[in-house]
């Protein structure tokens, strides 16, 4: 069942990615519906009042790592203990730089790459 789902996903998220406005109506539809319906569900609870919706939620975000993730983002904290500049406070030069790096780290990786693919064909001679 698990490898049925996680193929039946690839071929969706395949197909979607062709048409990303499409495939962005179709997810917020997806995420309107599953927190209508947790929300409902909470309603149903008698116990779950707002204070108790809220110690749960922060439990649950705080046990499984979620919560500074989603709040704050990955990305923030990354460039935080980095020390890098935010995007908005780089200069064009700044960021001519890192692209202009980046650019020649592919560079290396091609050349490294054709160096394995020769050595490979010089071991099965």
């Amino acid at each position: 069942m698990f490898r049925f789902f996680d193929k039946f996903e690839d071929k969706v998220r395949n197909r979607l990615s062709r048409y990303p406005i499409v495939y962005a109506i179709i997810g917020a539809v997806g995420i309107v519906l599953f927190w209508r319906g947790v929300w409902l569900v909470a309603d149903d609870i008698s116990w779950m009042t707002g204070e108790v919706s809220l110690v749960v939620s922060i439990l649950i975000l705080l046990s499984t790592g979620l919560f500074v993730s989603f709040f704050i983002g990955d990305n923030i904290i990354l460039t935080g203990l980095k020390k890098e500049k935010k995007l908005a406070e780089k200069t064009e030069s700044e960021i001519r730089t890192e692209g202009d790096d980046i650019a020649d780290i592919k560079k290396e990786l091609r050349v490294i790459k054709e160096t394995l693919e020769e050595v490979k064909k010089k071991i099965s001679i």
